[in-house]
């Protein structure tokens, strides 16, 4: 990926269009109890007496309630969520760089994607701490830990365990590489793995730090937490019914 390639803009491009595809609604119930007790008749034989029913609201969710993931784990919602994020951020870096991004040569097309899989990606090691591919250092370490974040956290909220997000981000940070971003610029040899292993990092973080947030009771306090912790999530999450 070129210097200034991939801002952190074209990460937040990709996570909007990453709410269209994917996610889950939250609906909230309210159970009616029903209770009987026994009443003497006039003769004392005893008959069931109806008492009205009851609301009953549900209780605030908790920390463990929140930890109970989906049973069987859900594959459906991390894919199309991950497919809408680096869709999102290609059209995106059409738009802000069209040279080489925007490229319709079909020609040149093919000669960058030649390059990226008979060429190693790239790495400098002679330039400054997470600029060996060419970019600035706060285009790796803070946009990159972004995406890998998405691709790490979205399986790992949908039932799956750490080593599985983890191999979910590597093959989504690969396909970002190799596949999106190849037509246009050589893979970065410090972005196919700094991606996946900081996004692991930054996910975990924000899978517990989800699931804590579900213990609180004042239930404006708990959607504004958990929509900081998780905001494109909780867009999916209203407007289908997938995890």
């Amino acid at each position: 990926m070129p210097s200034e390639r991939f801002d952190l803009c074209v990460v937040a491009l990709g996570l909007v269009g990453s709410t269209l595809t994917s996610g889950r609604s939250a609906r909230a119930q309210v159970g009616v109890a029903q209770t009987t007790h026994v009443q003497p008749d006039a003769e004392g034989a005893s008959a069931p007496a109806t008492v009205a029913p009851t609301a009953v609201l549900p209780l605030p969710p908790t920390a463990d309630a929140h930890l109970r993931l989906p049973q069987p784990a859900n594959w459906e919602v991390p894919i199309w969520h991950s497919v809408g994020l680096l869709t999102t951020m290609r059209v995106g870096e059409a738009y802000l760089w069209p040279d080489p991004f925007a490229e319709t040569d079909l020609g040149v097309i093919g000669g960058h994607y030649a390059e990226a899989f008979t060429r190693p990606p790239k790495w400098d090691g002679e330039r400054s701490a997470f600029e060996w591919d060419g970019d600035r250092w706060w285009i790796n370490a803070i946009g990159h830990p972004l995406l890998g974040s998405e691709l790490y956290y979205r399986p790992r909220r949908c039932g799956h365990g750490p080593w599985t997000a983890l191999a979910f981000a590597a093959a989504g940070s690969t396909l970002w590489e190799y596949g999106y971003e190849a037509s246009g610029v050589r893979p970065s040899g410090l972005d196919l793995w700094f991606t996946p292993l900081s996004g692991a990092l930054l996910g975990e973080v924000r899978f517990w730090g989800y699931a804590a947030a579900g213990a609180i009771r004042q239930p404006t306090i708990r959607v504004v937490v958990q929509t900081l912790i998780d905001p494109f999530g909780q867009i999916e999450r209203a407007l289908t019914t997938h995890c």
